[in-house]
């Protein structure tokens, strides 16, 4: 589905992604750990587009993807739900959600995505006449990952999804990204502090350390990797 190959991104002098390489295959969920600053976010900014690498590849489906806009990269079906959800405050829930279809061609199916969005968060049913600014940090998280999911893509970019969010909601959310993984059979890159949590839901992870990726295998391997367990798991 993705395919990195020696990915390197630059902020000015400074660099951030020193060639980094990774897979996705179709219907996996594969996380990214690491610590703070570590390059996680610049990693999902650059493959959506929002950040331009200064060398290496990007394949999406195929078909190099490096050098495109963002909105192309949408288009394609590479949806990315940034660090801090970055909801329409103004907008209600409902006018969000169909910013999410703003790309779609397919209208005739929006009120059945939108039942199944409702579904999965019936939250946002409840509150979908309700300005999005007001939600709460976990309401927010649904809604950017609904309005994601309107969008219709084909592999989905969470940036932090746990951020900021009770602690209480935190398990449904990863529960719901599962649910959306399985049902409907979309690939997704998880980037997340909470590497338990992660390494938990996931099938694959790459540990990210200053710009390099220095351990990849799958999440049940990185859990009892004792390098893994007492930089990030809280044990030895």
């Amino acid at each position: 589905m993705l395919e990195v190959r020696d990915l390197q991104v630059c902020y000015g002098a400074i660099t951030a992604l020193h060639g980094i390489s990774l897979t996705l295959e179709q219907g996996s969920i594969v996380t990214l750990i690491g610590a703070n600053g570590a390059g996680k976010s610049t990693t999902l900014r650059a493959l959506s587009g929002i950040v331009k690498a200064r060398s290496g590849s990007v394949r999406f489906q195929g078909e190099e993807i490096a050098s495109e806009a963002a909105h192309r990269i949408v288009a394609r079906g590479l949806a990315h739900v940034p660090e801090g959800r970055m909801a329409f405050a103004n907008l209600t829930v409902l006018e969000n959600l169909q910013m999410g279809a703003y790309l779609r061609n397919d209208r005739q199916n929006f009120g059945k995505d939108l039942d199944y969005i409702y579904g999965i968060f019936p939250r946002l049913k409840e509150r979908k006449k309700q300005a999005a600014g007001t939600l709460s940090g976990g309401e927010q998280q649904m809604l950017a990952i609904g309005r994601a999911l309107m969008g219709k893509p084909k592999c989905l970019m969470l940036d932090e999804p746990s951020l900021g969010i009770a602690p209480i909601l935190v398990r449904s959310i990863f529960d719901k990204i599962v649910e959306i993984n399985k049902e409907l059979g979309l690939t997704i890159l998880l980037v997340e502090q909470n590497a338990n949590l992660a390494l938990e839901v996931s099938h694959r992870g790459y540990v990210l350390e200053t710009g390099k990726i220095i351990l990849e295998d799958t999440s049940a391997a990185l859990r009892e990797n004792a390098q893994v367990k007492a930089a990030y798991l809280g044990g030895g």
